[in-house]
């Protein structure tokens, strides 16, 4: 009688296993994501496993014993623009040859259409196959070729529908491939591999094999990655410590898509890629300043623009305010695009410090669809600026930037990078800029603009009022 195959349980969110089954992880503190899976191999994987220990790790390479770091060959990593502005500028000025990049996003975010872009664009450079495992090829050419009506070259573009690993990479080999898209690593299997696909086993097996594949062969490799309910990557936390790159895409209310690099081991990963989806798929945001600003050109009372530093990128945005007598019990309070919190404690700074009552409905909305964080504290003063202008009906103009963090004690609190902030709302022609006193630096005068430096907010009410 043969021996029932060993358990374990596994979290499935970042891959803590545990002797029994329980409700919630110990790692992640996640609730009902422990699996059980087992742990028998057959003969064919076990085969498997020592002929890939036998190549070297993750990367593919055979170790060939203890070495000196003088005897070690370095190769310098090559880089390759990819056609997609804000895609290259998150990779930092390009794809690097030979890399594993894992993508992940919320349905609908924009993964593939991205993917499909890219691989078209790399289909002139190097032969180039994406593996749809998720959707029909027919499918992707309609998309492709009808709403995205995207160009490539015939002669070095293929697609495939496959999910086995094995297959994947012998038709990898035999078309001589140097750039593929797995879409999406949830859909691999491997023979001998104990799940089913998207399961913990499955994934990291099928990611590593890959990956080895990829490393030894020059293939740069893309991998779709699910997210969970909390908008991680799905999956083990192995995934994303095989990859040498992973990106986030992050959707807001609107059309805006947020590219973020998670990790990057070939540059920098506070780089932030913006675009906008439309008919004919993402399209780079080159001038996001422009984008956030609504444009109008009339001063109405309530509209204050701001600056933000998202990662190394500095973006202007209009924030507006509405402030109505409230017709019920309650004033009401409403935020689209900033944190809820932040307009209450404001308003209880305002009214300990500045003796304003604020007994109004007040309605708040940043233009352009995106949202502020809540660790964002630097939009403190326009809100306040926003607020108090409706209140009053008096129009701040529209050549006027307002930046800052308000503390509870009343006092303007200095903001991260300064400068650039500065620099970017003088470089699209600003000419008022209020800032925190402690944030003022000499070189802020040669932008042109004239800085106005503000210590509480009693100073910002003597400006404003």
């Amino acid at each position: 009688m043969a021996k029932a195959p060993k358990k374990a349980y596994v979290c499935n969110d970042c891959g803590a296993d545990f002797p029994r089954w329980q409700g919630q992880c110990n790692m992640c503190h996640a609730w009902n994501t422990i699996s059980e899976v087992n742990l028998a191999r057959t003969p064919a994987a076990s085969a498997r496993t020592s002929t890939a220990n036998s190549r070297g790790g993750y990367a593919g390479i055979s170790g060939g014993g203890a070495k000196k770091i003088e005897d070690v060959e370095s190769h310098e990593a090559r880089k390759m623009l990819t056609k997609i502005g804000e895609l290259d500028r998150v990779l930092d000025d390009g794809v690097t040859l030979g890399s594993v990049v894992i993508i992940s996003g919320d349905p609908g975010a924009g993964k593939t259409t991205l993917l499909s872009q890219l691989s078209c664009n790399m289909s002139y450079v190097m032969p180039t196959m994406y593996v749809s495992a998720e959707e029909s090829l027919s499918q992707f050419k309609n998309r492709a070729t009808g709403r995205l009506r995207l160009k490539f070259n015939s002669d070095n573009f293929r697609l495939l529908s496959e999910s086995s690993v094995e297959a994947i990479i012998e038709e990898a080999d035999r078309n001589k491939i140097k750039f593929m898209v797995i879409d999406s690593i949830q859909t691999m299997v491997m023979d001998g591999i104990t799940g089913q696909p998207g399961s913990i086993s499955q994934v990291k097996a099928c990611a590593g094999e890959l990956n080895r594949y990829c490393k030894q062969n020059g293939v740069t490799l893309f991998l779709v990655c699910h997210v969970n309910k909390n908008k991680d990557a799905a999956g083990p936390k192995t995934l994303e410590h095989i990859g040498d790159a992973t990106l986030h895409i992050d959707t807001n209310e609107g059309l805006i898509r947020t590219l973020r690099a998670k990790k990057n081991r070939f540059g920098d990963v506070d780089n932030v890629g913006l675009f906008q989806m439309n008919e004919t798929g993402m399209i780079s945001v080159d001038n996001p300043s422009k984008l956030f600003l609504s444009g109008s050109s009339r001063d109405s009372s309530g509209s204050v623009i701001t600056c933000i530093r998202d990662g190394n990128r500095n973006l202007l945005l209009e924030l507006q305010c509405l402030a109505t007598d409230t017709e019920a019990e309650y004033p009401q309070r409403v935020c689209i695009g900033v944190n809820m919190n932040r307009l209450k404690m404001l308003s209880a700074v305002l009214k300990k410090h500045g003796g304003i009552k604020i007994w109004h409905d007040v309605y708040f909305n940043l233009v352009g669809g995106l949202k502020v964080g809540e660790s964002e504290t630097s939009t403190d003063l326009a809100m306040i600026a926003a607020l108090l202008s409706s209140l009053n009906d008096h129009i701040i103009p529209r050549s006027w930037v307002f930046m800052g963090e308000v503390s509870l004690n009343g006092d303007i609190r200095p903001i991260n990078s300064g400068v650039p902030r500065v620099k970017e709302a003088a470089k699209h022609g600003f000419e008022k800029i209020f800032i925190p006193d402690a944030n003022y630096h000499k070189s802020m005068e040669e932008t042109g603009a004239s800085i106005i430096r503000l210590k509480s907010v009693g100073d910002l009410l003597q400006h404003i009022s």
